[in-house]
Order: C-alpha cells, then sequence, then structure tokens
C-alpha cells in the first residue's frame, strides 16, 4: 500500500493559498504589500510566526513586517540585521530548492550575530521531522531576470501541525516567496509610475521632464506596458509597448502597433477581456505569440487622464505569470489525484459524477448518449459570442477595451442522466454507468509480501483498468484496494459486458521483483441517475459488487 509522505493536500488549501497569492497585488502600497507578505504567510501557509527581512540601498536587511505575534513584533520591528550576517546563514543553511533550513543542533553558532530574531525556548524533538523551537527556515526573494539580485528574505517559524514542511509545503512557500518578490517589485514599480503620471499634470515645463521619467520606467520596466487609444475610431489599437512586451510576445514593436489586445487573446479569453474595466481592471488571461502559441498574462489598467480634454490613453501593465498558472496546475492535479497510481481520486471522482447529476429526475428516454463504441469529445460547444460593428467603443459603458458583448441568455447545456429499468435485461436505454471494483485477495498480497508489491500489485491493476477503457470514461481509485469506472453512453449488456472484459484484464499474473502475483475482482454496476446523490450513486454500485462476491464461487476469486 502506498505511504502518505505528507499531509493531504486538501481543495480549501489550496484555494486558500491561491487567494493569498492573488492578495499580493492589491496592495496600494509598499508598506502594505510588504505587511500583505507576511499576513499571507500566516494565513495561507500554516505558520504561526512571519517575518518579511526587506535589503536596504546599503545592503543590510531591516524587518520590515511581522505577523503572528504582537509583542514580537513590536520587538523587532524596524531592527537591522547586517548583510555579512545574512549571507552566513543562506550558505549555510540546508537547501530546500531555493528555501535554506537551519536545524536547531546547527543554529546555536547563530545565537550572537546581529540578525535581529526572536524565539521562545521548547522540549527537545521526539521524532524526526518535528518542528523545534530553534530551527530556522528562510525564503529567499529575488528580482526576476538572469541577475537573482536579492530584494529580502521571509523568514517563518512555528508550522501549525508541529511538524518540518514536506515537498508540497517546500513548493508552496518557495512558490509564495517567488510570487512576493515579483508583486514588492511592482509595487516599487507602481510608486514610480504614479509619481510620474501626477509630473505630467503639471505645467508645460514640468510636463516634458515627468515625460521623460515616465519613458524610462515605461521602457526600461522589467514587465510587460503598453498603451492603447482610448476612445475613437481607433480604441483599443496599441500605440506603444516596451521592449519586454515585445519580447513576451515574439512581436517587434512596429507590428504590435497594428493590433489591439482583442485580436491577440485566446479566443476562450475574449469575455474576459471585455469585462476588464478601464480603471482599475485587472484580468488573467491568455496573449498569442508570434510562433502561434499562447501565454498566461496579468492584464492591470490604468486610465492617464488630461486635465482639459479628459482620457486620453489606457496605460496597461502586462505581467508573466506563465510560471505561476503551471505550479497552480500542478498543485490542482496533486489535489485531485491519487499520489500513486495517478488516477483521479476519491475527491475528483465525486465532482465529476456530481457535474453529470442535478436534483430533478430525468425522464426515461430522455438521453441516449454516445454508442458504447463512440470515442469521446468535448462536451456541448459554448455558445459563441456575438459582436455588431466590429470592436467598436461605447461611451456608455466602462469597459477598459471598449467592447459590448452582444447575445447570451441563459442556457442549460445538463443532459439529464437516466438508467436502465430492466435490470439484466437491456432494454435499449443507454445511461452512465458506474463500476465499481473491489480487489480480491489482495490483502493476502499485502501481509505475505508486503506493501511494496502491493503497491506495484496497485499500480498494474490501474493501468490495466485505464488501458481497457475508452478515452473519455474515468477510472478512479477510491482508496486502499477499490476503484470505481465511470463509462457513458451504455446499455445494461454492454456495462456487463466491459465488467467481464476489466475482470479478465486483471486476473492474468503481475510480476513484481521476478515474483508472480496474482489477484481477483469483484464488480458491482450501479446507474447514475438525475434525483440521486452521488453517495447514493456509490452506495449502489457498492452493494451490488458485494452480492456479486458473495454469490461467485471462492475459488473463482483466491489470488495469491
Amino acid at each position: 500500500m502506498e505511504t502518505e509522505s505528507e499531509p493531504y493536500v486538501r481543495l480549501s488549501t489550496l484555494r486558500q493559498l491561491h487567494q493569498v497569492v492573488a492578495d499580493l497585488n492589491t496592495a496600494r502600497s509598499l508598506a502594505d504589500t510588504l505587511q500583505t507578505v507576511a499576513d499571507g504567510v500566516v494565513a495561507g501557509l500554516n505558520y504561526q510566526l512571519a517575518c518579511v527581512n526587506l535589503v536596504r540601498p546599503d545592503g543590510d536587511l531591516v524587518v520590515a513586517a511581522f505577523a503572528g505575534d504582537p509583542a514580537a513584533e513590536a520587538l523587532i520591528t524596524g531592527r537591522v540585521g547586517s548583510r555579512d550576517a545574512w549571507e552566513r546563514r543562506l550558505t549555510m543553511g540546508v537547501p530546500w530548492g531555493d528555501l535554506r533550513f537551519i536545524p536547531h543542533t546547527e543554529g546555536w553558532v547563530l545565537m550572537d550575530d546581529d540578525v535581529p530574531q526572536w524565539h521562545t525556548d521548547g522540549p527537545a524533538p521526539r521524532f524526526e521531522d518535528e518542528w523545534h523551537p530553534h530551527d530556522r527556515l528562510y525564503a529567499p526573494m529575488y528580482a526576476s531576470g538572469t541577475g537573482r539580485e536579492l530584494l529580502g528574505v521571509i523568514s517563518v517559524d512555528r508550522p501549525r501541525n508541529g511538524r518540518h514542511p514536506g515537498p508540497w509545503g517546500q513548493e508552496a512557500l518557495q512558490m509564495y516567496a517567488s510570487q512576493s518578490a515579483i508583486a514588492i517589485s511592482n509595487a516599487r514599480l507602481r510608486s514610480n509610475m504614479q509619481r510620474a503620471l501626477v509630473r505630467l499634470e503639471r505645467e508645460q515645463q514640468a510636463l516634458r521632464a515627468s515625460e521623460e521619467s515616465f519613458r524610462q520606467a515605461f521602457e526600461y520596466a522589467p514587465s510587460g506596458m503598453a498603451i492603447a487609444e482610448l476612445g475613437g475610431d481607433q480604441h483599443g489599437r496599441l500605440l506603444r509597448t516596451n521592449d519586454a512586451l515585445c519580447r513576451l510576445l515574439g512581436r517587434p514593436a512596429s507590428a504590435m502597433r497594428r493590433y489591439s489586445f482583442a485580436d491577440l487573446v485566446h479566443p476562450e479569453d475574449i469575455g474576459t477581456l471585455l469585462r476588464t474595466s478601464a480603471e482599475g481592471g485587472r484580468a488573467e488571461l491568455r496573449l498569442g505569440r508570434r510562433d502561434g502559441t499562447y501565454v498566461w498574462v496579468s492584464l492591470r489598467n490604468s486610465v492617464v487622464a488630461d486635465t482639459a480634454d479628459g482620457p486620453r490613453f489606457l496605460l496597461t501593465h502586462v505581467e508573466d505569470i506563465e510560471e505561476r498558472k503551471r505550479h497552480e496546475l500542478q498543485l490542482a492535479h496533486r489535489a485531485s489525484h491519487d499520489a500513486l497510481t495517478g488516477l483521479p481520486n476519491s475527491a475528483e471522482l465525486r465532482s465529476r459524477l456530481s457535474a453529470r447529476l442535478c436534483e430533478r429526475p430525468a425522464h426515461t428516454g430522455a438521453y441516449q448518449g454516445p454508442g458504447p463504441d463512440a470515442g469521446y469529445g468535448p462536451g456541448p460547444d459554448p455558445l459563441p459570442v456575438a459582436y455588431e460593428g466590429g470592436y467598436g467603443y461605447d461611451h456608455e459603458h466602462e469597459h477598459g477595451f471598449g467592447f459590448e458583448q452582444a447575445g447570451g441568455g441563459a442556457y442549460d447545456h445538463h443532459v439529464h442522466m437516466v438508467a436502465p429499468t430492466g435490470g439484466d435485461i437491456d432494454d435499449g436505454t443507454k445511461g452512465l454507468a458506474v463500476l465499481f471494483c473491489d480487489l480480491d485477495g489482495f490483502k493476502s498480497i499485502n501481509d505475505r509480501f508486503g506493501h511494496h508489491t502491493g503497491d506495484a500489485v496497485l499500480i498494474e491493476v490501474a493501468r490495466r483498468l485505464t488501458t481497457g477503457v475508452r478515452d473519455g470514461d474515468t477510472v478512479a481509485r477510491l482508496g486502499g484496494d477499490e476503484f470505481v469506472v465511470l463509462a457513458d453512453g451504455l446499455g445494461a449488456a454492454d456495462a456487463a459486458d466491459l465488467a467481464v472484459r476489466l475482470r479478465n484484464a486483471i486476473i492474468p499474473p503481475i510480476r513484481v521483483d521476478g515474483r508472480a502475483v496474482r489477484v481477483g475482482a469483484s464488480f458491482g454496476i450501479g446507474w447514475a441517475e438525475c434525483g440521486m446523490t452521488v453517495e447514493e450513486v456509490l452506495n449502489s454500485a457498492d452493494q451490488r459488487m458485494y452480492v456479486e462476491k458473495r454469490s461467485r464461487a471462492k475459488v473463482h476469486r483466491r489470488a495469491g
């Protein structure tokens, strides 16, 4: 059987982490951003204490924000630690990726250096990965780019579970430090941009000076920047783009001036673009590169206004978030899939099954579904978004990109699930079959040969089940030696035939470390029908599996 190396990553924890990462860019000033970074560690990463040490112009690090303990905050906030002392800590620590961990057995040599620190005494750890009050964990924050300039260090203490963070916890803290570095850089950039924009409103002589300052901030910004028309016949057309944006999209500045963001956005994200307001609007969407691929970006809008004529153009900050999106997908996959077999886990199975059910019972014959030999494509195509007159500008609305989404209206894409009513006799009704599989003889293999062999058997059974179904079917591991198959568009005879084929696929010997072992399988066939809950569907298939297990001769179920 598999061995959990760290706590199960729940979807609620993942959403909480996503929320604190999103909050990083909502702070209005650098000071607010730094405090948000510290608060996010406590709120989203389950540490009781967090400290943000920011690099000063002279190179030393100052405690700029603290979260988790008011007494400690009052004691060390504003205190300064030398760069040499910090470099010593970051080089002597045990590397966990970019993180640095200094166990209490080694950290005693740091007690007398000038880095501000606060801790309480505690007992020695009772087990290997228990957190000690003198343990130290640091997450360096580096500026984006090849130079890896140190912006600061996040130090954390007292994990709420009392243990050293596992691989997922380490990766989450490292990703959070990376996003915090971007947020701090952006806060500094926004501060510079705001000062430049204020200078644009002054008298002519001051205006020329501020325009130069704005130009440099725009051209040399580490992330993409664009200026677009705001109003008129050419509303939304890009007037100017900086080098970072051109590099990101692989397009020269001269070519960029022929487009608007509506021309570059992924078709599935056009609705998101339309709903993004001009002043303070934010959106995460995909923009097209010259090579035909797409990159995830975060757009943030500001209106650059003229005191005499009103709004003149739209300033859009474009940040590359491809790496964060990739991490989000990886974390989401870990939360929804079984770590041993790679199959969807119990939570994902219930989610997929719930999406096919509704509270209203379906009428018999309302759904026939794809045939048993049909392939599986995507679900119903989304309704197209209609536009009249191209991408026009409407002064009555405050959309930053000036587009009006026409059409729409509610449309129910739900297809009601029905179940065959003839029992084992195929009455022609096609439905969503739920095959509950329980392995026979697996416990004896685990007891006799150990969990390593048991895990190998589970992995091979998962492979055989996946190979034996169609591309659109779902094979999930419910837990232990129980699996569930969801197969749509089957009749009663089709489902029974599928169960026989899957059972026959499982029976052949499985070789593990030169030894051949065998398991059997008992299948129960249930049907997903609107008006039923997910638990009712699974319990129905489970009960039928036990009926089938008891009805079969013991010799046919034996394995070893």
